[in-house]
């Protein structure tokens, strides 16, 4: 099959095909004799691995390590095990982060409460402003205990 096609059936850009190429992660495929790359099931199976991988927001050197494991099936592979406990980690501290986050926009949500009848004296952006000229503002008023 043909780069477009290749794209079309795994939904991925043709533009990042030939980036993964570039890579490493997926390997030259075979040239017709017009120039054409002609790709395989083989670059179908291991493009839509990587878009899985992805999808998982593993990093690109991290696919690698797991392709590369993937092509030695008979070695053991210790690394594959700390790769994705690595990636639970880091999703954990992201989630970590966003609680944080949300919990900063409820404080400043709260702040809604305190705008005038004319709208004019908006407590969020008041909170806002305070924050640009580096005063406390309410959303990150916890962080200062």
């Amino acid at each position: 099959m043909r780069i477009k096609e290749l794209a079309e059936a795994t939904g991925v850009d043709v533009d990042t095909i030939r980036y993964y190429e570039k890579q490493g992660l997926l390997p030259e495929p075979a040239r017709q004799d017009n120039g054409y790359r002609n790709y395989e099931n083989t670059h179908l199976e291991r493009l839509a691995f990587i878009r899985h991988c992805r999808a998982l927001e593993m990093p690109l050197a991290d696919i690698h390590r797991l392709l590369g494991a993937l092509d030695a099936p008979g070695e053991p592979h210790p690394d594959v095990d700390r790769l994705v406990q690595e990636q639970i980690d880091k999703v954990r501290a992201r989630l970590k982060s966003m609680h944080a986050l949300e919990k900063q926009l409820l404080l400043l949500k709260a702040s809604c409460g305190r705008c005038d009848d004319e709208g004019t004296d908006c407590g969020i952006l008041k909170e806002l402003v305070a924050a640009a000229h580096g005063e406390a503002c309410a959303c990150h008023a916890h962080l200062a205990h």
